[in-house]
């Protein structure tokens, strides 16, 4: 099947956002650039991963002088996610990285390939370059360190949205309780 590559240089809109109720929610990376929207899927714990790695790359960034690496846009972005919702893909591997020429923050999400899910000991990739005909769909986003700030303030927000935690082990709490491993599996309320 043919690749799809979908490229937003410094979108109207980056976010992470869900779809669903607490503890059946599904997650995902949405970018819009005018009328054009492309939706992918993933899990919760890469939308942490990718913020926590984005801020720490944020961080570096405004200590070695970056302009607006430290600096949060006034407006913060609390909106749902924009209509249509097509999922194009789901996200197998997420990259981030920056641009110095541009001074332009990169993310990048790939999707799942079925060699993902048979070979996940592979540590050994083949590298695809951006103009071959085959490969997995990819999602690249390029935006200013400010807009990169926005896109972690909301991400946070995001996943605390979700079920509150056990004050016991750490596991969500669901509306009827749960099992807890740390009273012998007694329900706890």
């Amino acid at each position: 099947m043919t690749r799809r590559l979908f490229l937003f240089d410094t979108p109207d809109r980056f976010i992470a956002g869900t779809v669903g109720q607490p503890g059946n929610r599904t997650f995902f990376l949405q970018a819009r650039e005018g009328s054009r929207i492309v939706s992918v899927v993933l899990e919760k714990v890469q939308v942490a991963a990718l913020a926590e790695r984005l801020d720490d790359l944020l961080d570096e960034l405004a200590k070695r002088g970056v302009a607006d690496a430290d600096e949060v846009e006034e407006s913060s972005d609390g909106g749902p996610l924009d209509e249509p919702i097509n999922e194009a893909f789901r996200a197998g591997t997420l990259s981030l990285g920056w641009d110095g020429s541009s001074e332009r923050v990169l993310v990048e999400a790939r999707a799942q390939g079925e060699e993902d899910e048979e070979d996940d000991d592979d540590e050994e990739e083949d590298e695809v370059t951006d103009d071959a005909p085959d490969g997995p769909d990819v999602l690249r986003v390029r935006m200013s360190a400010s807009a990169a700030r926005v896109f972690v303030a909301r991400a946070v927000n995001v996943l605390a949205g979700g079920r509150p935690p056990c004050p016991l082990c750490g596991q969500p709490l669901d509306p009827q309780g749960h099992l807890c491993p740390r009273r012998n599996g007694h329900l706890l309320n």
